[in-house]
């Protein structure tokens, strides 16, 4: 894949990661505000110190703050998952254009985010004890880098394994080896519990599947753009061309 193509399918995955954003974008305002505004309702009713006023405005950080901050990771997110896709392409499997995007899609999604996602949840406001964010943090990006280590492993072990145990069987070996290395991380890596008493549970799981949901649209969103966008891109287009009209042999009078 010469240069010209590389920097082809990166315009085509930030423009794909920008039209998935917002339809996230949609999904994140309608689901996950709504939330948020009730766990901000819970934290003040509950507050026992009040602070100063709100540098920004909770109406600005809904709908400005929150269109820049999905909008921006979108166009970041869709760059580097087209090069990822670029590195991808033809060492997965025999797949097209579209089935690689949505290959990588699926994988990044589970890798990327589902796997730290079950070990370290999203939480809305009023969860989580301030003292403990960033090692919480840390620990969150530690699970992610984890998971894609693992997750590249895993193609790569499939791969090997596939000329002795045929391309089933190595798939399953591959697949029980990534979700034992996963199962090993959850035991040995601390957890936290920080949801703070009489917090409604319902509000909690509706908040995190809407975080889920968010980002199961950007990556759904995305793997089925950029993989029409990147088969347009390195499909051969061919021009039919009819046959010319052989002429007629001459008849001797």
């Amino acid at each position: 894949m010469n240069s010209a193509t590389v920097r082809t399918l990166l315009v085509r995955g930030m423009l794909a990661g920008l039209a998935a954003g917002l339809l996230a974008l949609v999904v994140a305002y309608f689901l996950g505000e709504p939330r948020v505004d009730a766990a901000i309702a819970f934290e003040e009713a509950h507050a026992h110190e009040h602070g100063g006023e709100e540098i920004v405005s909770r109406t600005l950080q809904s709908t400005a703050g929150l269109s820049t901050g999905v909008l921006v990771y979108g166009v970041a997110f869709g760059g580097i998952a087209a090069l990822a896709y670029c590195v991808a392409l033809g060492r997965i499997g025999r797949f097209g254009p579209r089935a690689s995007a949505l290959l990588l899609a699926a994988a990044g999604l589970v890798a990327v985010y589902v796997v730290p996602f079950l070990k370290y949840p999203a939480n809305p406001p009023a969860v989580g004890d301030p003292d403990t964010l960033d090692q919480r943090t840390a620990l969150y990006f530690l699970m992610v880098v984890l998971s894609v280590l693992l997750a590249v492993g895993t193609v790569i072990l499939g791969r090997r394994l596939a000329p002795r145990l045929g391309n089933w069987n190595a798939t399953l070996a591959a697949g029980a080896f990534f979700v034992l290395a996963v199962v090993l991380a959850y035991a040995f890596l601390p957890s936290y519990d920080n949801v703070p008493k009489g917090f409604p549970a319902t509000l909690l799981w509706q908040f995190r599947l809407a975080a889920l949901a968010v980002q199961a649209t950007l990556w759904t969103a995305f793997g089925l753009l950029f993989g029409a966008l990147a088969e347009r891109a390195l499909t051969p287009r061919t021009t039919a061309h009819r046959p010319a009209p052989t002429p007629a042999a001459s008849v001797p009078h």
